[in-house]
């Protein structure tokens, strides 16, 4: 299955506003495609300025782009934790997510607050505490199971009780898991296992009004201040301005839309980047005249993992990989100049795949 961002929030932040944009492909990149798996799930192309760059050299009959998969949950209500309003299926929809996309409102305006008011930091507290709750649940249910185990000598029941008190130590203070540093490869493995909520990396995207769009406003300044001692990102994303540009019929026009509020990139392009990149994920390319297709891996992937993307059979029998760096490409306008020019190198099951590169698998069967 391919790897998921949840957008989460409480009711009426603007999630859905955003998961429509989304879906809708003149907000992200020209004659680019959408589909949806469920009603809840959107495959979502990501917008890559080099895709379009290799297609005017290459003229292929096909350009597919590399998609990520954005997942719309329910909103939150206090007391999500103990089953509150549509909790639990709120909890089981993001421990199935790679990553969490977390939505707040910063804008007034007649939209009724769900607690009365307009407060980003409140409302990220509120949604922290549920996932705390429930990690920290999760992890006193983990340590009542090996404790024994560990306590009769059991060497890798000791390391992972120990993991869990570090854990629940932050939990206890209200601090979330990703708080947590881990290091060791070995032990991030094992802290994997316990598929904690709040140790799924985050996004934090708030929500303005337009007139904020560009630089965001005071309520975004608190919010930012508030989160930074987490390992986070922020970004800033005017949902209703995002909606009225994703009806214009053609780019040229949502271009000039941007540029009249002071914006070069759309919002929505810039939040399908970060989840791509909140996700770990790069892209490599393959270039021919049938196709120019962007390929999707994880970050620090060697080349037969990365064969494999497009066939496992690439993976299995694996012999080289020859590499073009985009800027080669580019510079020499095709695959046979770069080849006269001595720019494609030959790499082995050893090579960690750049963002970026140019590709072409050898293998047998």
């Amino acid at each position: 299955m391919a790897l998921q961002c949840g957008i989460v929030g409480l009711p009426n932040v603007g999630k859905s506003t955003l998961f429509n944009c989304l879906s809708n492909a003149k907000a992200q990149a020209a004659n680019f495609p959408f589909c949806t798996i469920e009603p809840n799930v959107g495959v979502i192309t990501v917008p890559d300025e080099r895709l379009n760059k290799l297609a005017e050299l290459v003229n292929p009959r096909q350009i597919i782009p590399a998609t990520v998969e954005i997942v719309d949950i329910a909103g939150l209500v206090k007391g999500a934790s103990k089953g509150e309003g549509l909790g639990n299926k709120f909890l089981a929809n993001i421990r199935e997510t790679d990553a969490i996309i977390h939505v707040i409102r910063c804008f007034d305006g007649e939209v009724t607050h769900v607690d009365g008011s307009v407060n980003p930091v409140r409302d990220k507290e509120i949604i922290d505490v549920e996932l705390q709750i429930k990690d920290l649940e999760t992890v006193e249910s983990r340590m009542s199971k090996v404790q024994k185990q560990a306590q009769a000598g059991d060497k890798q029941a000791k390391r992972m009780y120990d993991l869990l008190c570090k854990y629940k130590d932050a939990l206890v203070q209200g601090k979330s898991a990703r708080t947590v540093k881990i290091d060791n490869k070995e032990d991030r493995k094992l802290v994997d296992e316990f598929f904690l909520l709040t140790d799924k990396p985050v996004l934090y995207l708030c929500n303005v009004d337009e007139a904020s769009a560009v630089e965001g406003n005071a309520y975004v300044d608190r919010l930012r201040e508030s989160i930074a001692d987490e390992d986070a990102e922020l970004l800033v994303v005017a949902a209703k301005t995002e909606s009225e540009i994703a009806e214009l019929d053609t780019f040229e026009e949502r271009q000039m839309f941007l540029a009249d509020i002071g914006l070069a990139e759309s919002g929505v392009s810039r939040l399908i980047k970060a989840a791509y990149k909140l996700l770990n994920l790069e892209t490599y390319f393959t270039a021919g005249e049938k196709e120019v297709r962007a390929w999707t891996y994880v970050k620090g992937a060697k080349a037969p993992q990365a064969a494999g993307v497009i066939h496992s059979d690439f993976e299995k029998g694996f012999i080289r990989a020859e590499v073009i760096k985009f800027d080669d490409f580019i510079s020499c306008g095709s695959e046979a100049a770069c080849r006269d020019a001595g720019k494609i190198g030959v790499e082995g099951k050893e090579y960690i795949v750049a963002d970026g590169d140019i590709m072409h698998f050898r293998f047998n069967v």
